[in-house]
Protein backbone atom coordinates (compact mmCIF):
# COMPACT_ATOMS: atom_id res chain seq x y z
CA UNK A 1 0.00 0.00 0.00
CA UNK A 2 1.23 3.32 -1.13
CA UNK A 3 0.87 6.40 1.74
CA UNK A 4 1.55 9.74 0.14
CA UNK A 5 2.91 10.80 -3.29
CA UNK A 6 3.92 8.27 -5.54
CA UNK A 7 7.95 8.36 -6.34
CA UNK A 8 9.36 9.36 -9.27
CA UNK A 9 12.26 7.38 -11.35
CA UNK A 10 13.95 8.90 -14.29
CA UNK A 11 14.96 6.16 -16.47
CA UNK A 12 17.85 7.54 -17.63
CA UNK A 13 21.58 8.37 -16.58
CA UNK A 14 21.77 11.12 -19.35
CA UNK A 15 22.81 14.48 -17.40
CA UNK A 16 20.72 16.30 -20.26
CA UNK A 17 17.40 14.75 -19.48
CA UNK A 18 18.40 15.19 -15.73
CA UNK A 19 18.98 19.04 -16.21
CA UNK A 20 15.86 19.27 -18.38
CA UNK A 21 13.37 18.03 -15.71
CA UNK A 22 14.96 20.03 -13.35
CA UNK A 23 14.19 23.09 -15.49
CA UNK A 24 10.93 21.91 -14.91
CA UNK A 25 10.92 22.21 -11.34
CA UNK A 26 10.53 18.34 -11.28
CA UNK A 27 13.13 16.14 -9.16
CA UNK A 28 12.99 12.80 -9.76
CA UNK A 29 13.55 10.80 -6.23
CA UNK A 30 15.78 8.17 -7.93
CA UNK A 31 18.19 7.37 -11.32
CA UNK A 32 17.69 4.09 -13.13
CA UNK A 33 18.82 3.99 -16.65
CA UNK A 34 17.41 0.78 -18.40
CA UNK A 35 19.47 -1.08 -20.84
CA UNK A 36 18.13 -1.17 -24.16
CA UNK A 37 19.30 -2.37 -27.65
CA UNK A 38 18.77 1.32 -29.87
CA UNK A 39 19.37 -0.76 -33.07
CA UNK A 40 15.97 -0.05 -35.10
CA UNK A 41 14.39 -3.31 -36.68
CA UNK A 42 14.00 -4.32 -40.33
CA UNK A 43 11.63 -2.04 -41.69
CA UNK A 44 11.06 -0.05 -38.51
CA UNK A 45 10.03 3.67 -39.22
CA UNK A 46 11.38 7.01 -36.87
CA UNK A 47 8.42 7.20 -35.25
CA UNK A 48 7.91 3.74 -33.86
CA UNK A 49 11.44 3.36 -33.03
CA UNK A 50 11.10 6.41 -30.80
CA UNK A 51 7.84 5.17 -29.04
CA UNK A 52 9.35 1.75 -28.67
CA UNK A 53 12.63 2.77 -27.60
CA UNK A 54 11.20 4.97 -24.82
CA UNK A 55 8.43 1.82 -23.60
CA UNK A 56 11.16 -0.62 -23.35
CA UNK A 57 13.55 1.40 -21.68
CA UNK A 58 10.43 2.34 -19.56
CA UNK A 59 9.37 -1.07 -18.69
CA UNK A 60 13.09 -1.79 -17.90
CA UNK A 61 13.24 0.80 -15.28
CA UNK A 62 10.26 -0.83 -13.62
CA UNK A 63 11.47 -4.01 -13.54
CA UNK A 64 14.56 -2.30 -11.44
CA UNK A 65 12.13 -0.56 -9.30
CA UNK A 66 9.88 -3.70 -8.39
CA UNK A 67 13.03 -5.43 -6.99
CA UNK A 68 13.74 -2.33 -4.71
CA UNK A 69 11.77 -2.05 -1.23
CA UNK A 70 11.94 2.10 -1.63
CA UNK A 71 10.80 2.51 -5.02
CA UNK A 72 8.40 -0.02 -5.57
CA UNK A 73 4.89 1.65 -6.83
CA UNK A 74 6.91 4.86 -8.26
CA UNK A 75 6.17 6.44 -11.56
CA UNK A 76 8.86 5.69 -14.27
CA UNK A 77 9.45 8.45 -16.59
CA UNK A 78 11.72 7.41 -19.88
CA UNK A 79 12.57 9.23 -23.20
CA UNK A 80 14.61 8.36 -26.23
CA UNK A 81 15.32 11.44 -28.93
CA UNK A 82 15.03 9.97 -32.78
CA UNK A 83 16.01 11.95 -35.81
CA UNK A 84 15.06 11.59 -39.10
CA UNK A 85 15.71 12.90 -42.70
CA UNK A 86 12.29 11.41 -44.45
CA UNK A 87 12.39 7.50 -42.83
CA UNK A 88 16.31 7.46 -42.68
CA UNK A 89 17.19 7.16 -39.45
CA UNK A 90 20.18 8.59 -38.31
CA UNK A 91 22.28 6.89 -35.28
CA UNK A 92 23.85 8.28 -32.37
CA UNK A 93 27.12 9.32 -33.62
CA UNK A 94 30.24 7.38 -32.14
CA UNK A 95 32.76 7.76 -34.33
CA UNK A 96 33.96 10.58 -36.17
CA UNK A 97 33.25 9.54 -39.60
CA UNK A 98 29.40 8.73 -38.30
CA UNK A 99 29.24 12.47 -37.23
CA UNK A 100 30.37 13.66 -40.66
CA UNK A 101 28.05 11.48 -42.80
CA UNK A 102 24.77 12.79 -40.57
CA UNK A 103 25.90 16.52 -40.70
CA UNK A 104 26.82 16.49 -44.05
CA UNK A 105 23.28 14.74 -44.58
CA UNK A 106 21.70 17.37 -42.46
CA UNK A 107 23.06 20.13 -44.49
CA UNK A 108 20.80 22.65 -46.20
CA UNK A 109 18.09 20.19 -45.79
CA UNK A 110 14.78 19.93 -42.77
CA UNK A 111 14.97 16.87 -40.96
CA UNK A 112 13.00 15.81 -37.91
CA UNK A 113 13.22 15.01 -34.03
CA UNK A 114 11.19 12.15 -33.16
CA UNK A 115 10.54 12.32 -28.85
CA UNK A 116 9.10 9.46 -27.64
CA UNK A 117 7.92 9.38 -24.18
CA UNK A 118 6.44 6.75 -21.81
CA UNK A 119 5.30 7.42 -18.23
CA UNK A 120 4.95 3.66 -16.47
CA UNK A 121 3.72 2.49 -12.99
CA UNK A 122 2.95 -0.93 -11.80
CA UNK A 123 0.36 -2.25 -14.43
CA UNK A 124 -0.16 0.69 -16.81
CA UNK A 125 1.92 2.98 -19.13
CA UNK A 126 1.29 5.34 -21.08
CA UNK A 127 3.13 6.81 -24.41
CA UNK A 128 3.43 10.12 -26.38
CA UNK A 129 5.24 10.83 -29.29
CA UNK A 130 6.48 14.26 -30.00
CA UNK A 131 8.20 16.12 -33.37
CA UNK A 132 9.89 18.74 -34.03
CA UNK A 133 10.97 19.82 -37.39
CA UNK A 134 14.48 21.45 -38.03
CA UNK A 135 16.17 23.11 -40.56
CA UNK A 136 19.92 22.97 -41.01
CA UNK A 137 21.62 25.77 -42.88
CA UNK A 138 24.15 24.53 -45.50
CA UNK A 139 27.22 24.00 -44.18
CA UNK A 140 30.65 24.46 -45.60
CA UNK A 141 33.34 21.74 -45.07
CA UNK A 142 34.98 23.86 -42.78
CA UNK A 143 32.33 24.01 -40.08
CA UNK A 144 31.84 20.47 -40.55
CA UNK A 145 35.15 20.04 -39.79
CA UNK A 146 35.29 22.37 -36.75
CA UNK A 147 32.01 20.97 -35.14
CA UNK A 148 33.86 17.52 -35.27
CA UNK A 149 37.10 18.83 -33.79
CA UNK A 150 34.49 19.83 -30.85
CA UNK A 151 33.71 16.60 -29.90
CA UNK A 152 29.87 17.44 -28.77
CA UNK A 153 28.61 15.46 -31.80
CA UNK A 154 29.72 12.41 -29.30
CA UNK A 155 26.70 9.83 -28.49
CA UNK A 156 24.02 12.80 -30.10
CA UNK A 157 21.42 11.48 -31.97
CA UNK A 158 21.81 13.04 -35.95
CA UNK A 159 25.31 13.76 -34.67
CA UNK A 160 24.68 17.35 -32.98
CA UNK A 161 23.70 18.96 -29.87
CA UNK A 162 21.55 22.04 -30.18
CA UNK A 163 21.90 23.31 -27.21
CA UNK A 164 25.79 23.87 -27.91
CA UNK A 165 27.75 25.09 -31.74
CA UNK A 166 24.89 23.43 -33.50
CA UNK A 167 22.90 26.17 -32.52
CA UNK A 168 24.36 28.32 -35.33
CA UNK A 169 23.50 25.75 -37.60
CA UNK A 170 19.95 25.85 -36.78
CA UNK A 171 18.07 28.03 -40.02
CA UNK A 172 14.01 27.13 -38.74
CA UNK A 173 12.69 25.31 -35.43
CA UNK A 174 9.10 24.33 -35.99
CA UNK A 175 8.42 22.66 -32.62
CA UNK A 176 9.20 21.74 -29.01
CA UNK A 177 13.21 23.04 -28.63
CA UNK A 178 13.42 21.08 -25.46
CA UNK A 179 12.89 18.26 -27.54
CA UNK A 180 15.49 18.75 -30.05
CA UNK A 181 18.23 18.74 -26.66
CA UNK A 182 16.23 15.12 -25.12
CA UNK A 183 13.13 15.85 -22.99
CA UNK A 184 10.12 17.30 -24.50
CA UNK A 185 9.51 19.70 -21.14
CA UNK A 186 5.66 20.98 -22.06
CA UNK A 187 4.78 17.14 -22.81
CA UNK A 188 6.24 15.43 -19.74
CA UNK A 189 4.85 17.65 -17.46
CA UNK A 190 1.55 17.00 -19.22
CA UNK A 191 1.80 13.35 -19.02
CA UNK A 192 3.16 13.32 -15.38
CA UNK A 193 0.65 15.55 -14.59
CA UNK A 194 -2.47 13.00 -16.38
CA UNK A 195 -1.77 10.25 -14.30
CA UNK A 196 -2.15 11.90 -10.79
Amino acid sequence: MIIGKPKLVLASGSPRRLSLINQAGIEPDALRPADVDEIPHRGELPRALATRLARAKAQGALNQVRLDEELRGSYVLAADTVVAVGRRILPKAETEAQARTCLALLSGRRHKVLGGLAVGRAGKMRTRLVETAVRFKRLAPAEIDDYVRSGEWQGKAGGYAIQGRAAAFVASLSGSYSNVVGLPLFETAALLKSLR
